[in-house]
């Protein structure tokens, strides 16, 4: 319920920033602000899980192709009690993973290359554990919708700067280049915002519900010791809106001042909560 609430107000909140935006151009921007809003909804809760495994570029195996990979999903699918998602691995050299879907019947999980290359089957069940439990808490829909809004707003604040540049400057018309302008710098800034405070807290809970369907937080402590040293070895080109969807921050380590703005908690402490108490296996 909790998630259904935050994925609502996204879904709320996009809609009222592309109307917003919108209004900077009248009663007619209004309208087609909120026709857009509407429409990218729409799509964002339909389309979300194929638009994140488009842009990691991934391709779905069977468990002939990928038989470890398929059999301890499907052992902590069963545990955490959902369906079996569908599985993917990505090209990505960097070890790193994500789930995505609307709901646990329309989940898929994926894996960058990386992860297997440099992680041990042991410590992949932990950051698989962690999947899963995103998918369980249905909390992969609020990922994705907070991704879908991030690249809208990016989208259409930079339609909005634009306009003002060239075509804002008819008053006539209701357009109102200042704020324009205004909007398309601050209405990004808002998105990442609300994307941190949904993704920190949001990975704190899948580390723990991990640990429990494992029995223990060992499995995934190593696995995040050595995501962080590979997302700081091996850069990768992600879009900015994603990175809330990957265990670990795809675009920088959660060290020194930038942790501050990261869509992710510091690595050091989601290990540190890992390994201070003992896991019951649930």
């Amino acid at each position: 319920m909790k998630n259904n609430v935050k994925t609502a107000m996204l879904l709320a909140g996009l809609g009222g920033l592309c109307m917003a935006i919108g209004s900077l151009w009248g009663q007619g921007g209004l309208v087609v602000g909120a026709i857009l809003g509407l429409g990218i909804t729409g799509f964002s809760y339909f389309m979300s899980d194929k638009l994140a495994i488009k842009s990691a570029r991934a391709q779905l195996v069977t468990a002939e192709e990928a038989p470890r990979y398929h059999q301890v999903v499907a052992e902590l699918s069963a545990r955490a009690g959902i369906p079996m998602p569908r599985l993917y691995i990505a090209p990505n050299p960097q070890p790193n993973a994500f789930a995505t879907g609307r709901n646990p019947a329309n989940a898929a999980v994926c894996i960058n290359q990386g992860l297997m290359d440099f992680l041990t089957w042991e410590e992949i069940s932990g950051v698989l554990a962690h999947e899963i439990s995103h998918v369980k808490s249905r909390d992969i829909l609020t990922q994705s919708v907070a991704a879908a809004i991030g690249q809208t707003i990016t989208f259409v604040a930079n339609m909005a700067m634009w306009g003002a540049m060239f075509g804002g400057g008819d008053r006539e018309r209701g357009a109102n280049p200042l704020g324009a302008l205004a909007m398309a710098i601050l209405a990004p800034v808002a998105a990442g915002i609300i994307q941190m405070a949904i993704s920190r807290s949001r990975e704190f809970e899948a580390d723990a519900s991990a640990a429990r369907l494992l029995g223990t937080g060992e499995p995934l402590a190593r696995a995040l010791e050595k995501l962080e040293l590979g997302t700081a070895r091996i850069p990768v080109a992600v879009n900015p809106s994603t990175e809330s969807a990957y265990i670990v921050n795809p675009l920088r380590g959660g060290r020194g001042m930038s942790s501050l703005f990261s869509t992710h908690p510091s690595t050091a402490d989601r290990i540190g909560r890992l390994r201070s108490q003992e896991w019951a296996a649930s």
